[in-house]
């Protein structure tokens, strides 16, 4: 089972932008925690990156198109990019959008979600663990469906 991790723009400053609303944990904690937790999955191979360019995140999505799965925390393109959306509707992965924050009680902006539609499910507001929930119910969710 292969399990794509992307980030999008200004994550890379986790850690020290706005630690009172996206945490205290850098980029590299979660991809050592999602890492850990993939280990413990036992069947997971994952790639996990972060860039801040939209056509980089396009064509890192096409890329691993055969791939099973995508976690994505779009950051900001979350709310502005119906590229990325189109991207992810031209795959057949099995999609979870993470946030960092909740952003359905942030700005107005930040309550429009264009991966939401295209994404098998959304996780909000759980800061970093939401990347763990994220794996393990992608991990679950394609379990089943090679059973099925």
């Amino acid at each position: 089972m292969r399990i794509l991790v992307l980030n999008g723009p200004t994550l890379n400053l986790l850690g020290e932008r706005e630690p009172e609303v996206y945490g205290r944990e850098t980029l590299a904690d979660i991809e050592a925690a999602v890492r850990e937790r993939a280990a413990a999955l036992g069947d997971l191979e994952i790639a996990f990156t972060q860039t801040n360019h939209e056509g980089e995140l396009i064509d890192l999505i096409l890329g691993h198109r055969d791939w099973d799965g995508l976690i994505i925390n779009p950051g900001a393109y979350t709310h502005t990019s119906i590229a990325l959306a189109d991207a992810i509707a031209a795959t057949k992965l099995a999609v979870v959008e993470v946030h960092l924050s909740n952003i359905h009680r942030r700005e107005a902006f930040r309550q429009r979600s264009y991966v939401a539609s295209v994404a098998w499910g959304q996780i909000t507001g759980f800061g970093w663990r939401g990347y763990l929930a994220a794996l393990d119910l992608l991990h679950a969710h394609l379990a089943e469906a090679d059973r099925a």
